[in-house]
């Protein structure tokens, strides 16, 4: 299968820097894939688990929470807000902030702001459990 330059950022620094054959994450307007050959494009990436597949056929899966991905000339960039591979994601803390985020929807009485954070960190949360698996 062809392969194409791929590139994987967040605040903590460069995440990975190879060849692969594809990457499909969850953008604003739903999952989408990237292939050799892409057209050139951008788009903001929201909440939702990540899989690449590397020049060697194998594949890895990560927690992507925000960012941009853009595809130019072939070469495909990643800069995320979040992103964390699945092998360290703590399952156990991730666990506890979604059943904190349930009991703080579930006590009502919130503002729009406080009720928007507590349905943001159940969906953190969420992402990253079902990659962690």
């Amino acid at each position: 299968m062809n392969t194409f330059p791929l590139r994987i950022g967040s605040p903590d620094g460069l995440l990975f820097e190879g060849e692969a054959q594809e990457i499909i994450c969850r953008t604003i307007h739903g999952d989408m894939a990237v292939l050799a050959g892409h057209c050139n494009y951008c788009t903001a990436l929201g909440m939702g688990a990540a899989r690449i597949v590397f020049s060697d056929g194998t594949s890895r899966e990560a927690a992507c929470i925000g960012g941009m991905l853009s595809v130019m000339d072939g070469k495909c960039r990643v800069l995320a807000t979040t992103w964390e591979w699945e092998d360290s994601i703590d399952a156990p803390r991730a666990e506890r902030a979604k059943e904190k985020a349930e009991q703080t929807l579930a006590k009502g009485g919130l503002t729009d702001k406080e009720y928007a954070m507590a349905k943001a960190k159940l969906q953190r949360a969420l992402v990253r459990l079902s990659v962690r698996r």
